[in-house]
């Protein structure tokens, strides 16, 4: 049944959770909910009630949240075989969470029924007709998740068919293809849609793929083109194995190239917010190369990429990235030309009137540094400040003088004599006209750096106190070197408001460190002249 309408329904608090490294607490899913509430997303899956206590807490939680136009609902399987909906714990926990609608998966694959089930045939049938007649008996509004649906249709698509069937005489509001195991190519995953289409025409249809073979969102968007009514995804291609498709992805394809209004146009003004604050719930690093709302996603480095934008930013650009919360970004480096220069430091809001010469030589000192070990491609804030030292009248805020570092490696803890690397560092820093020499003991080296000099220019900068060291990541540039080989440090900062990253390298990690630190402090001290 063709729709010019589709619905989003996001599952990250369920299948997206179930991803390797991620683990959500119960008031980390309601923040979710109500960021995609406000995202304009219709369905949220909050989760499986009867697989364990958070997700029972969280439905008891979400209860009392206020929420514009989202609904949530519960997830779980129908009922097990030889036991009745009344007397089977997993479809009372469903009861229990008192959502507006359940997420019912059942069998659809004979193959899947016999060898893993372990029921017949007919017992399955029976399953999802029961389960799904019972919840709408109660009210709820009940999707039935096919699952293994495209793969169970190649081997049988007889019985596939009927689960189907049975689930939408049952009462299903719609009837969702799932590509659990994530192989579908698209030709024959609309094939076992027109098979569906024909033998259910008069019931919605949806789609939940996963992206084993990459094509979940292509899959997705194929089966909307089909008919189907539904698309189901996570925030950021969140799920198990490679994931499921990337809802934010679908979301901004189906309006910006599809033209279906999914979303309003300030929600889709928000969908590099969304996907930026979810990933830090979760405790993840964005991927910059994500589509529309990576870092690097209307990033340019090549100089003639950066010679057509200048003349109109559509010549490199599919879309407009404010449309969807991002902005276009100049990449500087070994590889950077003149013009590539000349528009990151208007990209920067530097304005001052570079000549050629000064464009020239400001140039070869990038291509100097970068041949030393530094890469200012990921350290936009070392960049900054490489281009606003060049300026008349700019002074740095403090100079090192000298720094020591003490390793110790073992320290009594109580009655016990326990073998721990515990580090102290002593700086003497010049800032502020006067000369500053404290000590710090911290967590390794870098730490206790880090804590020694934001001590020291506390008194004239007292900004810097608060500053945190949010990631510090080494690598090594010549590894035929062994342990002589030079190293870069990338340190990501912040000051609750604004993140930064800058660069240091050296054949000598605790040099690199503190290079790529004493920017990070320079910046945080510059930072509030740099935004005026």
């Amino acid at each position: 049944m063709a729709t010019d309408r589709v619905q989003l329904y996001d599952t990250t608090l369920r299948d997206g959770s179930q991803m390797e490294g991620i683990s959500l607490s119960v008031a980390d899913k309601v923040r979710v909910t109500q960021k995609l509430d406000e995202l304009g997303i219709e369905w949220i899956e909050g989760g499986f009630p009867g697989s364990n206590p958070r997700d029972a807490a969280y439905f008891q939680r979400v209860k009392e949240v206020a929420l514009s136009q989202a609904k949530v609902s519960a997830f779980g399987g129908t009922r097990r075989a030889g036991l009745t909906c009344e007397t089977d714990p997993n479809i009372q926990s469903l009861v229990a969470a008192e959502t507006p609608g359940v997420t019912l998966v059942g069998k659809a694959s004979q193959y899947q029924v016999q060898r893993i089930l372990e029921t017949s045939d007919e017992e399955n049938l029976a399953m999802i007709a029961d389960t799904v007649g019972y919840f709408r008996s109660l009210g709820k509004t009940v999707f039935f998740d096919a699952e293994h649906f495209f793969d169970g249709f190649s081997g049988n698509p007889d019985y596939s068919l009927q689960c189907l069937a049975t689930a939408a005489r049952a009462g299903a509001e719609a009837l969702v293809l799932c590509d659990t195991n994530g192989g579908m190519t698209t030709p024959a995953l609309l094939a076992a849609i027109e098979a569906v289409q024909q033998r259910v025409p008069d019931v919605r249809l949806g789609i939940h793929c996963h992206d084993d073979v990459g094509l979940a969102v292509a899959n997705s968007l194929a089966a909307v083109e089909a008919g189907v009514w539904q698309v189901q995804g996570c925030v950021n291609g969140y799920g198990e194995r490679c994931g499921n498709a990337d809802l934010l992805t679908v979301a901004a394809n189906l309006k910006l190239k599809m033209g279906v209004d999914v979303i309003g146009d300030d929600q889709l003004a928000r969908l590099t917010e969304v996907s930026h604050y979810v990933n830090e719930l979760a405790n993840l690093v964005p991927d910059p190369q994500a589509p529309f709302v990576g870092q690097s996603a209307f990033a340019h480095k090549a100089g003639y990429h950066v010679a057509g934008i200048m003349k109109d930013e559509n010549a490199y650009q599919h879309i407009d990235p404010s449309l969807v919360g991002n902005s276009s970004r100049v990449l500087v480096s070994e590889l950077s030309g003149q013009r590539n220069l000349l528009a990151k430091i208007e990209e920067l809001g530097i304005d001052y009137p570079f000549t050629s010469d000064e464009i020239r030589s400001l140039l070869q000192v990038v291509k100097e540094k970068e041949s030393e070990g530094f890469q200012y491609e990921g350290a936009e804030a070392s960049f900054e400040l490489l281009v606003r030292r060049q300026l008349p009248g700019y002074v740095r805020p403090f100079e090192i003088e000298d720094f020591v570092i003490v390793e110790r490696h073992s320290h009594r803890r109580g009655d016990d004599q326990q073998n721990e690397m515990l580090a102290e560092a002593m700086v003497k820093i010049r800032a502020g006209g006067d000369e500053h020499q404290t000590a710090a003991e911290g967590n390794g080296p870098v730490n206790a750096l880090d804590l020694a000099a934001r001590k020291a220019l506390g008194s004239a900068y007292p900004i810097v106190l608060d500053v945190k060291l949010v990631d510090y990541k080494v690598r090594i540039l010549d590894s035929e070197s062994a342990t002589a080989a030079q190293v870069r440090v990338l340190i990501e900062s912040t000051n609750g408001t604004r993140y930064w990253t800058t660069v240091g390298s050296s054949t000598d990690i605790i040099e690199a460190s503190w290079l790529a630190l004493a920017d990070a402090l320079e910046y945080a001290i510059t930072l509030p002249t740099i935004s005026a």
